[in-house]
This record gives C-alpha cells, structure tokens and sequence, in this order.
C-alpha cells in the first residue's frame, strides 16, 4: 500500500468521523430545542387560563386585591422570560402565586362547589402535570446534549460548530426547599385544608 493511499484513507476516515460527530450534535440540539418547546406550549397553557381562574376566583373574593395583583405580575414575567433561566425564576414565582390564588379560593366553599372553578382548577392540575413531563423530557434533552458537547472527542468540534451547553430548568426557591420538607399530614375529623 502507497503512502498516499493510507493518506487517503486517513483522510476519509477522519471526514467520516467529523461528520457523525457533527450529526449527533445536531440531533441532540434539535431534541434540546423540541424539549424547549414542549415546556413553552404548556407554560403558554397555563399562563392563558390564568385569566379566567383570576376573573372566577374575583368574583368571590374582591377584596384579596394583593393575591390578584401577584398572579397578574407573576404571569407578566413569566410570559416575557427570554432564557431558561428566566423561564424558571419566572416559573417559581408563578407557582408561588399561584398557590396564594388556590389558597384564597379555599376559604370560599361556594367558589370551591362552582362547576366554572372546578372546571378551570382541573385544567391547571392537568397542565401542571404536562410542565413536569415536558420539564423532565427537556432536562433529559438538555443533559444529552450537555454531555456531547463536553465528552471526548465531540468537544473538539463542538465550540469550533457553535455549540453550547444548555442551561437545565430547575425548580428554586420555596418549590426546591418544599422538596426537601416532609410531607404534612393530619386526619383529624375536624381539620381543614390550610393554605402555605
């Protein structure tokens, strides 16, 4: 075999490595991007069906001006996050709110018997469950695609391509240190759901 030969085969070898690195890269970052996506449909779910919830819950309670207030603000800033972080800073501060909204609805048992309310409390649960699969399906994505572009050999190529390592989307906060808190529970005949 020729010297050139083997030149040539190192050549093409190298071109073909190249380019199954470049395309593994480029799959992983389209599901990264597909992960993003899914999170931004339901985060936009949510954020719409906020208003109607508000408007029900107002009807009962006028007077918890501040709860509304926070959840207007809340959803504001998570509908104008730019990056995941935001998105999640955005999100914990939602949820927060959130929470205070469902907290004020339980004081009023004819709100809580409203068809409307339930309706619309159902929705948010069930949305809720979809932004912790997408969630999960996008911190999966993310770390793949993390891995790639920070494990041999992709990493030579990865930078040199434009790649970058994609930040997770974290819960922080109340929702982060609630995770580590036990559960409470109390089954007394006379106790009532509190609001955090």
């Amino acid at each position: 075999m020729s010297a050139g030969l083997i030149v040539i085969i190192i050549i093409v070898v190298l071109g073909l490595v190249a380019v199954w690195i470049y395309n593994s890269l480029v799959r992983a970052k389209v599901r990264t991007d597909e992960a993003w996506s899914d999170i931004t449909v339901q985060l936009k779910r949510r954020y719409d069906l906020i208003p109607n919830l508000v408007e029900t819950v107002k009807g009962y309670a006028a007077h918890e001006k501040s709860v509304f207030e926070d959840v207007t603000a809340a959803r504001a800033n998570a509908l104008n996050a730019q990056t995941v972080k935001q998105a999640a800073a955005a999100d914990n501060q939602f949820q927060t709110a959130l929470k205070s909204l469902f907290a004020v609805a339980e004081a009023y048992p004819q709100l809580r018997a409203s068809e409307n309310f339930q309706q619309l409390q159902a929705e948010v649960t069930d949305t809720e469950d979809k932004i912790q699969a997408a969630r999960r399906f996008y911190n999966g994505a993310a770390r793949d695609l993390n891995v790639k572009i920070q494990t041999f050999p992709t990493n030579l190529f990865a930078g040199m391509l434009g790649f970058k390592v994609r930040d997770f989307f974290e819960v922080s906060g109340a929702e982060a240190e609630a995770v580590n808190e036990p559960v409470k529970v109390d089954f007394s005949s006379d106790s009532k759901p509190k609001a955090e």
